[in-house]
């Protein structure tokens, strides 16, 4: 690296300084919560049910355009120019405008990036949610790249934390994360799906709360768990699967610590991690994993 991009580098992350005092929170789960666990995953109603079924959206997201991608198994992410397909060793920075291919970063084979999952631009910043998804136990870490170069800048361990990291978003001066887990060979013994949740983290990294997800999502998705999540400019959480053309919306609890789930709105991208485009809030860019394909969807 040369000094110009050293200058780069220190100008655009001040607000990533903050993440290097993360992952020293850790929990402990009661020795009572534990003995009651079984072998059986299949998801119980401990949480509690909505008492309100949600509804399906008569104003599904429609998609308007695809792009090839071969890098595109994980997630895709977007800025004003570009969007970044998501494989899980790989990084491609596309142009928007021509779905040309500019720029690539691989990681090696035997390297410390496992699973990449879900990634979010930050001004210059990509910041991508990372597990050594599917093994166990789970690991989790927050990787960082440079948007213009595609250089790794900066890594945050959580370590064996509360499950595999699958999206850290932020919001109104808050990170949001999403730890799943998974009812099946790479889940957690004893732990099914039904175990994922979302931690609310300030800046400084202390967790401030942390909510479970309604049995009846978790009945929609297992054995697998929620691969994307991202805020809403309506102020709620729309949060996808591991396959499903769909899209949950979700919101804060009033009591307790269930969230409520709202609306199911049809999407085209089909699970996975996705992010809505930062040009428009009505259009969604996710993935067609089965085909290697970016989509871009947007309300009718």
């Amino acid at each position: 690296m040369g000094s110009q991009d050293a200058r780069r580098r220190t100008a655009t992350a001040p607000w990533i300084s903050a993440l290097v005092l993360a992952a020293a929170v850790c929990l402990t789960v009661p020795s009572s919560a534990t003995a009651a666990q079984t072998a059986d995953p299949a998801p119980r109603a401990a949480h509690g049910r909505t008492l309100d079924a949600p509804t399906v959206s008569d104003r599904p997201f429609v998609e308007i355009r695809r792009y090839d991608a071969p890098e595109a198994s994980q997630g895709v992410a977007v800025d004003s120019e570009f969007f970044y397909a998501v494989g899980n060793r790989r990084i491609a920075k596309y142009e928007r405008e021509t779905g040309a291919k500019v720029k690539e970063w691989q990681g090696e084979a035997d390297g410390p990036v496992i699973h990449l999952n879900s990634c979010v631009v930050i001004e210059a910043s990509l910041v991508c949610a990372h597990s050594n998804h599917p093994g166990v136990p789970m690991l989790s870490s927050i990787e960082i790249w440079n948007t213009d170069t595609l250089e790794h800048t900066e890594s945050i361990s959580f370590g064996i934390y509360e499950g595999s990291l699958t999206w850290a978003i932020p919001q109104d001066g808050s990170w949001w994360l999403n730890f799943a887990h998974y009812g099946n060979e790479s889940g957690t013994p004893g732990k099914g799906s039904e175990w994922t949740s979302l931690i609310q983290f300030d800046a400084n990294w202390h967790r401030q709360a942390g909510y479970a997800y309604p049995v009846e999502l978790i009945e929609r998705l297992t054995p697998n768990s929620l691969s994307g999540g991202n805020w809403s400019a309506d102020g709620r959480l729309y949060v996808t699967g591991h396959d499903e053309a769909e899209i949950y919306v979700l919101e804060l609890p009033a009591m307790g610590s269930v969230l409520r789930w709202v609306e199911t709105i049809p999407a085209p991208m089909h699970g996975q991690a996705w992010v809505f485009d930062p040009k428009d809030d009505a259009t969604v860019w996710g993935l067609v994993r089965s085909e290697r394909q970016v989509v871009v969807g947007t309300r009718r």
